[in-house]
């Protein structure tokens, strides 16, 4: 497990963004969060395209659903078939209930699905189980590797 943990956050609601770094920063384990705000800058940023040249390959990806641009079903379908980044874990995390969001996203291979909380609190305690689980308990590979 790395300790220079690196998410990705693509979400187009900077209110979403904002509270999402606070919790990481909570949790000390992600040490880095690099932030795009549109589904366009996502796939731009993963191929390092543009001014996306230099940017660190992601250990987890945090995918908001729907986006301007390109919104987060094509960004998830488009990484899980890209040879290159289909192995980087993807976790749906969106305001959407709608169960075919949840039925589309499982079969374009997310790893998880979670709905947004609406309490501030309940969104901070949801943000920093994912960074513990992805970052504390499961197993990922070094990025050095890739």
């Amino acid at each position: 497990m790395s300790t220079l943990a690196h998410i990705l956050l693509v979400d187009d609601s900077p209110e979403d963004v904002d509270l999402t770094k606070e919790a990481l920063e909570t949790t000390k384990l992600a040490n880095n969060v690099s932030v795009v705000f549109d589904g366009v800058e996502a796939m731009a940023f993963l191929r390092r395209q543009g001014k996306f040249a230099d940017a660190e390959r992601p250990s987890l990806i945090l995918l908001d659903l729907n986006m301007p641009k390109k919104d987060g079903r094509q960004v998830l379908e488009e990484i899980k078939s890209d040879p290159e980044l289909k192995d980087i874990p993807v976790v749906i995390l969106t305001t959407s209930k709608h169960e075919e969001d949840v039925i589309k996203a499982y079969k374009l291979h997310a790893n998880c699905y979670i709905r947004k909380p609406v309490n501030m609190g309940e969104f901070t305690k949801v943000v920093q189980s994912i960074d513990h689980f992805w970052f504390a308990i499961v197993e990922l590979p070094d990025q050095k590797h890739f």
